[in-house]
């Protein structure tokens, strides 16, 4: 077994002091203890990043953007396109990842279409798709301007934002009547098609809905969706929130938000609101959230950079690592990373001095207990 000293450690939202991590693909021991093993490292510690949302490998550094591969163009209803099979894993992007500790990505289908298809959770360490996939995390969603602004692409395409919703309503209602109709005997399992089975697996709450938007009245949108059609969302950007009442209306229903990209221009109007003075908003509302990139909006690698936004509003040292670790593996059902725990994934950093500070760097980066040079 190999151990690090964690001269600070920040995890599951606390600071903790000279500590001794003992892992092998797992952690094994966690201790203030001083262990007879090596010691192979010593500095601040944190658990690996989880970057919420971005897409990665599809849209690729050093290519030209007709390389882009994050929407497919041919059907705007299509939920059985998978982001693993556009992702290619020698994108120079997910070197700087791993420096940057985002061990673990979510990379998704992009926003031109009502339905973009499944988000898949990566391993940013790995050479291969087949080594990187972890785990299927939901299907890709989009409401507002994006859906409404790819009239040129094949396929029948929504000029409004009531034209996506449309759209969407079409598919739910006939899936609801389908699992109707299998359960009065009328049909059989085997008589259903693929594209029709994903939504009636979304309406029986097996698949959940990761739902871009960024205005508050396309937060409503989905609410009353939720409301008619009784499926599980998770709202991804919400940038141009910027009064109280949606998140309240989000807590008290319980739909999380994954946050961001802070730092990246607002370039449309659905983003005219936005703004890094927001974050007190969020914070204060009590709703929950983790952070996401959007690579290549924001580099993946400046992630952890965006996080001070929070901290000029109050936001301690271990809240904030929290955001990129415990709280996305929680609100996307990542059972084994977040924190630095007995029988999780050793997958976590050694920095050589405060990680909040812009100078520091890896000493060591441990990847599913396999040790990393930076």
């Amino acid at each position: 077994m190999k151990y690090v000293k964690a001269s600070t450690l920040y995890n599951n939202g606390k600071i903790l002091k000279d500590v001794y991590i003992g892992f092998e693909k797992d952690i094994v021991e966690l201790s203030t203890n001083k262990p007879k093993g090596e010691i192979i490292s010593e500095g601040f510690v944190t658990p690996a990043f989880i970057d919420a949302h971005a897409h990665i490998g599809m849209a690729r550094a050093g290519e030209p953007s007709g390389e882009d591969e994050a929407n497919e163009h041919m059907d705007p209803i299509y939920p059985l396109v998978n982001a693993l099979h556009s992702v290619y894993m020698d994108d120079t992007a997910f070197r700087e990842s791993v420096e940057s500790n985002v061990l673990y990505t979510v990379v998704l289908p992009g926003s031109g279409n009502p339905i973009g298809g499944k988000a898949v959770l990566l391993r940013t360490f790995a050479s291969n798709i087949k080594d990187a996939y972890v785990q299927d995390i939901g299907i890709k969603t989009a409401l507002g301007y994006n859906p409404r602004s790819t009239k040129e692409w094949e396929g029948k395409r929504p000029s409004t934002r009531m034209g996506a919703i449309a759209l969407l309503r079409e598919r739910f209602i006939k899936a609801r009547k389908l699992l109707s109709m299998i359960e009065a005997g009328k049909k059989v399992q085997d008589e259903i098609e693929p594209l029709d089975e994903v939504f009636m697996r979304i309406l029986k709450g097996e698949e959940r809905l990761m739902t871009h938007l960024h205005r508050e009245d396309d937060a409503y949108v989905l609410m009353s969706l939720i409301d008619e059609f009784g499926f599980k969302a998770i709202i991804n950007h919400g940038m141009d929130f910027y009064r109280p009442e949606v998140l309240r209306e989000m807590k008290a229903r319980g739909i999380p938000l994954i946050y961001g990209p802070l730092d990246s221009h607002p370039y449309k109007v659905e983003l005219k609101h936005e703004s890094w003075r927001n974050c007190k908003l969020i914070m204060d509302s009590g709703v929950k959230f983790c952070m996401m990139s959007d690579h290549p909006v924001i580099l993946q690698r400046n992630l952890f950079l965006t996080m001070r936004h929070f901290l000029k509003f109050g936001m301690t040292r271990e809240e904030a690592v929290a955001k990129l670790t415990r709280e996305p593996a929680e609100i996307l059902g990542i059972n084994n990373l977040g924190t630095i725990e007995k029988g999780k994934l050793a997958s976590f950093t050694v920095w050589d001095k405060d990680p909040f500070e812009l100078d520091s760097q890896p000493r060591l980066i441990v990847a599913e207990g396999n040790t990393l040079n930076p």
